[in-house]
């Protein structure tokens, strides 16, 4: 077969050494807890075989994935007993590859709980609802003979606000010193990444960051700590002139008023560079900022080259990623910047 040419003409380049900075940084701003690392939706798009190790290095110790299909790649670079499934085992199939990887199962429910026991029960993960209504035994069902069976390793609940301020997070927090009383569970776990800036409090034993490894700020309080990870970059595939009164793109958005000189990016809404950024968004180039004209496509993008003569025909342009900035030019949220980043960046 013949060989892929080996020039792609759009990637992605993750920072390692922020990466690591960031699970140290979110570690110590854990207290005497340990940092965890949420590496679901494959290290929120940024790549497992990437990520992992990197965490895996740095000293994290806990990782945390929402599906069992996301198991396999995560067990190539940690042992089984670091490793658990959020969405918990609904069914006897997930229990026993649960038990066959040594992969422990987070329970959310009654019906989880007999499922765990009947097919034999052993360690696991317990998650109360504190007020999040997403998944989680529900405080009242504590003391039901399901519950009370289990070997529970870390006791755990979801903050749902903790990136505002306000009175939510500490309601929650309180039902969770509540509901600990019910419960016997070798540790502790309710913080986030937000949920690690509201302090010690929050930190229990365990802390379970996600998006602020990656690059996210969730919190002001972690502004100036948190480093950029994901660095997308895509390459000029033409250039080419404008003439006025030229028209770009689908359904002619931009329309030249003078002579212009512009590129055609090889960056589309397949590579998670969605229309929201179109008409307000731009690229860079060594720090020179060159706007988006018209649409974005599905594959291409148009930017402005007028001021810009040095730059040609394969040249790489920089995407803005700085997440909390990203976020508000594009309107995406920062999970949502990372997670729709398409297969071709790491081609």
């Amino acid at each position: 077969m013949t060989a892929i040419p080996p020039a792609p003409t759009v990637r992605l380049d993750i920072d390692r050494e922020a990466l690591a900075a960031n699970w140290r940084t979110l570690d110590a701003m854990s207290g005497d807890a340990r940092a965890g690392a949420a590496v679901k939706a494959d290290c929120y798009g940024l790549g497992v075989d990437v990520c992992v190790p990197v965490l895996r290095d740095a000293g994290a110790r806990d990782f945390f994935v929402a599906h069992w299909s996301e198991v396999a790649a995560v067990l190539r670079h940690v042992p089984p007993e670091q490793l658990a499934v959020l969405h918990g085992a609904n069914t006897a199939e997930e229990a026993a590859y649960a038990r066959a990887t040594g992969v422990l199962p987070v329970i959310n429910s009654l019906h989880q709980a007999d499922v765990w026991n009947e097919t034999g029960g052993g360690p696991c993960h317990l998650m109360i609802d504190t007020g999040i209504h997403r998944l989680g035994i529900a405080p009242a069902d504590l003391r039901e003979p399901a519950i009370q069976s289990l070997d529970v390793a870390v006791l755990m609940s979801h903050l749902s606000s903790a990136d505002e301020d306000g009175s939510v997070s500490s309601e929650q927090l309180a039902a969770f010193h509540e509901a600990k009383r019910a419960v016997g569970a070798r540790e502790l776990s309710i913080s986030n990444s937000a949920g690690i800036g509201l302090g010690d409090d929050f930190s229990f034993d365990l802390t379970r960051p996600g998006l602020a490894l990656y690059g996210g700020v969730p919190r002001s309080e972690m502004a100036g700590r948190i480093r950029q990870v994901a660095y997308p970059r895509a390459a000029i595939i033409q250039v080419h002139d404008l003439k006025p009164g030229d028209a770009v793109g689908y359904n002619r958005e931009f329309t030249a008023s003078n002579a212009m000189r512009v590129g055609t990016v090889s960056l589309g809404y397949a590579d998670g560079f969605l229309r929201s950024w179109g008409g307000r968004g731009w690229l860079e180039h060594d720090g020179e900022r060159l706007p988006l004209l018209g649409k974005v496509s599905m594959d291409m993008v148009i930017v402005d080259l007028t001021h810009a003569p040095e730059i040609k025909l394969g040249d790489w342009l920089d995407v803005p990623y700085d997440l909390p900035a990203a976020s508000k030019m594009s309107g995406l949220s920062q999970y949502e910047l990372l997670t729709v980043l398409g297969q071709r960046m790491r081609s």
